[in-house]
């Protein structure tokens, strides 16, 4: 018998794994999917030699990841010349640079306000990025840090973006803030925003060399070194099944009732049940015979592209996803590995990664729309597609259970999406059960955070 069973090798299950196994505690990891990994697959979706990140493939959370870092993770990040970049048209572009006044300096006369703001999130950055990575809980040692982004960071990404001025600060930061997968009026989706631009000025926004499996290897190998074992292939439906003491599940709370039965209280179960899942992402891949030629010229110094317009245009099309519809003009956020990575790609050759939000559960195709969005500011683009590869929200549910109507991001946002779960210590979920999840603090995102916390809970630490 082990002592803890893990379900799911999603970067969170694993990361729980690796904490316990370095703990010297026995553990397994059991994956129903032939392969580990989750959101960290890398394989050949469109043709021979063209490495696709199936999910996730830019990652500034898991550079700064404690978890990462507390687990000495062996991964090869690549830094691209500019974290990222928005094109507004005509030529017209506004980028995140690594340095804070290179940024500002974009904006003109308000360049102040965007220095101001971000200068004082970087000044405490060694506070704010560990408390957002960890379980939404202030410490109280901390308490100027912590002000400097909660105060502006509760404000919905509207609002803070109208206070910044500038038409080019609003784009940079309402696309920033998109990520949160919400109507950007809302409470709470400036602070998605203000995070990831700061983990941009201070860790950049890196990709992992030959693809993002390559953090999944990384923490397998940190669990099979420490003793403990990954099982793939392993379907579970009951842990009444699995012979171990204790268990870390990385699962979505629907998948948690099914396999805890009547192993948790009344009360715990009825707070799994209030979780919803949030809206879905439409993805293509493609293979292409050159790069994408980006009218701009600081697109292609970039791995990481947000391809939506102004701020108004972005505010638009998220609404309409909101409302359940699919804008004609989505904001697609677009990746292109390849530049930096000649790994990812046959000589002479590249990949391309581009999604859109959908609402749950669509069966819309959104490629057209995709495709349509970065010719506006790509002319040419479809000339260099030789093979592309879509991925539905229900098809993501098919490929990854976790992934419910396509939802990658662990939940409905919310300010304290935690509070979906019905407590203030939301790993332990009675009876020697942990959530794991990205369902759970900090939420979604490769940084293996969630996991490695439940662990903690689990260990009592």
């Amino acid at each position: 018998m082990s002592e803890f069973a893990v379900v799911g090798s999603g970067p969170n299950g694993l990361s729980a794994a690796a904490r316990l196994a370095s703990a010297g505690r026995s553990v397994i990891v059991l994956e129903q999917a032939p392969t580990a990994g989750g959101g960290t697959r890398t394989e050949e979706l469109t043709l021979p030699g063209f490495m696709h990140d199936v999910c996730a493939a830019v990652h500034p959370a898991g550079i700064a990841s404690p978890a990462f870092a507390a687990l000495d993770l062996d991964v090869d990040w690549i830094q691209p010349e500019i974290p990222l970049t928005h094109p507004l048209g005509g030529g017209d572009v506004v980028a995140l640079f690594r340095g804070i006044g290179m940024t500002a300096n974009q904006f003109g006369a308000e360049s102040g306000r965007y220095l101001r703001l971000m200068s004082s999130l970087a000044r405490s950055r060694d506070q704010i990025i560990p408390m957002m990575l960890g379980p939404m809980r202030a410490n109280p040692d901390h308490k100027v840090a912590f002000s400097r982004i909660a105060l502006p960071g509760a404000l919905p990404a509207t609002l803070l973006a109208k206070r910044l001025g500038n038409d080019r600060a609003k784009a940079l930061l309402v696309g920033l803030s998109a990520h949160a997968i919400a109507p950007l009026n809302s409470p709470g989706t400036a602070g998605v925003g203000l995070f990831l631009g700061l983990l941009g000025h201070t860790h950049g926004w890196p990709i992992v060399r030959g693809g993002s499996s390559a953090i999944a290897s990384a923490l397998i190998e940190v669990i099979e070194r420490n003793g403990g074992f990954v099982h793939t292939g392993v379907m579970v439906e009951d842990l009444r099944d699995i012979d171990a003491e204790r268990f870390v599940l990385d699962l979505m709370p629907p998948a948690v009732l099914d396999m805890t039965g009547d192993r948790l209280s009344q009360e715990r179960r009825r707070a799994l049940a209030r979780w919803a899942p949030g809206p879905g992402v439409f993805k293509v891949d493609w293979a292409l015979d050159r790069p994408i030629p980006w009218s701009d010229p600081l697109s292609p110094r970039s791995a990481t592209v947000h391809v939506g317009g102004s701020a108004a245009d972005i505010v638009a099309a998220e609404d309409a996803v909101m409302r359940g519809d699919h804008p004609e003009r989505p904001f697609v956020l677009v990746s292109q590995p390849s530049v930096f990575d000649p790994l990812r790609a046959p000589e002479g050759m590249h990949t391309g990664w581009g999604y859109c939000h959908v609402p749950n559960g669509s069966d819309v195709n959104m490629t057209e729309a995709i495709e349509a969005q970065i010719e506006r500011f790509a002319p040419g683009f479809r000339d260099t597609v030789i093979a592309r590869s879509t991925i539905s929200p229900r098809q993501y549910q098919a490929y990854n259970p976790n992934y419910l109507g396509g939802d990658i991001g662990g939940g409905r946002f919310g300010l304290r999406k935690v509070l979906q779960l019905g407590d203030t210590r939301p790993f332990s979920l009675g009876g020697d059960i942990y959530l794991g999840s990205s369902a759970a603090p900090p939420g979604g995102g490769v940084h293996g955070m969630c996991g490695y916390l439940a662990a903690g809970a689990a260990l009592g630490s």
